[in-house]
């Protein structure tokens, strides 16, 4: 499994396929009269609200078009600070391995990170990307506590004791994306912050509702495209539909640029060939990783999960 990255639910699960292609706008304030073609369906139960999946869905359709445009009066996603850009699930600061000050420092930037969000929301709270991006940092920060083990190995979003996630941070972030998707302009962070929210609904790993993450993965794919987006999203498509329709989605981007500047398209690349049973190729590329990245952290978990396969990560 890959190593531990954020997500967390609004509601109950639901999908609902929309034949036509997606067509809308974007400008710096709103994407407008847009419909989603997920390429699923699924129904919810009666009487469950509605999932991350239908409401951002909702804000994206023409009924949602006169609320999307009072949303975005009161503040776009262009006007939050720059320290707020390029914040993305799994960028949380870490310490390496051994390194008690260097882990206690990357936890103090990450509650600062926090602290800030919060003034952004405070001075911005009809804009739905600050919301987002609170809900997002708070879901993500939720799993801190689980994400490495006694030893300072990093511990996969699977294996984590779900018992330790601060449901404080789970409870807040899920209640801001809750009161946001739906009611204000639709961006990447509150997509991402709806996907951060399906994976901490499932009580356990099995649980996890990929349909639904990948649904959210092809809205977010539509309104803020990129090589990152496809890396993340072609992990969800090998988990609805197989690791090697995921390794295609994958190929789409290798060579992207951004893809070449990151140890994760490798991480990435192993475990989907893991999955598919192709160890001596998913070896390969954790090796590749495991020297890309600077990370003592990750270099361990990583030479774990070669050595697991039974080929060792040092030959």
């Amino acid at each position: 499994m890959l190593p531990p990255r954020p997500l967390y639910p609004v509601a109950a699960r639901s999908h609902a396929a929309c034949r036509r292609r997606p067509h809308y706008r974007r400008d710096r304030t709103r994407v407008s009269g847009a419909r989603i073609d997920h390429g699923a369906t699924h129904q919810p139960r009666e009487g469950t609200a509605q999932g991350p999946a239908r409401r951002a869905r909702a804000a994206l359709q023409p009924s949602s078009r006169g609320r999307t445009r009072r949303a975005s009066r009161g503040g776009a996603a262009g006007a939050l600070p720059d320290l707020q850009r390029g914040l993305h699930p799994g960028s949380r600061p870490r310490g390496t391995h051994g390194d008690r000050s260097a882990a206690e420092s990357g936890a103090d930037l990450t509650t600062e990170a926090i602290r800030l969000a919060r003034l952004v929301h405070h001075a911005l709270p009809e804009n739905g990307e600050a919301s987002g991006l609170l809900a997002l940092m708070l879901l993500t920060d939720a799993r801190r506590p689980a994400s490495q083990d006694a030893d300072g190995m990093l511990v996969a979003l699977a294996d984590q004791d779900r018992s330790l996630w601060r449901r404080d941070f789970v409870a807040e972030g899920t209640a801001l994306l809750t009161r946001t998707l739906g009611a204000a302009t639709l961006g990447p962070y509150q997509l991402q912050a709806a996907i951060a929210a399906v994976h901490d609904e499932a009580p356990d790993a099995r649980s996890t509702d990929w349909a639904q993450i990948l649904a959210l993965y092809g809205t977010l794919e539509r309104i803020s495209p990129g090589a990152v987006v496809t890396l993340n999203k072609s992990v969800a498509v090998a988990m609805v539909h197989g690791p090697r329709a995921g390794l295609a989605e994958l190929a789409t981007i290798a060579d992207d640029p951004a893809m070449r500047q990151t140890h994760r398209f490798d991480v990435v690349r192993g475990h989907l060939l893991e999955l598919a049973g192709d160890a001596e190729g998913a070896r390969g590329c954790y090796r590749r990783a495991i020297a890309a990245t600077a990370s003592t952290a990750e270099q361990r978990y990583l030479a774990l999960r070669a050595a697991r396969l039974g080929l060792g990560a040092g030959e």
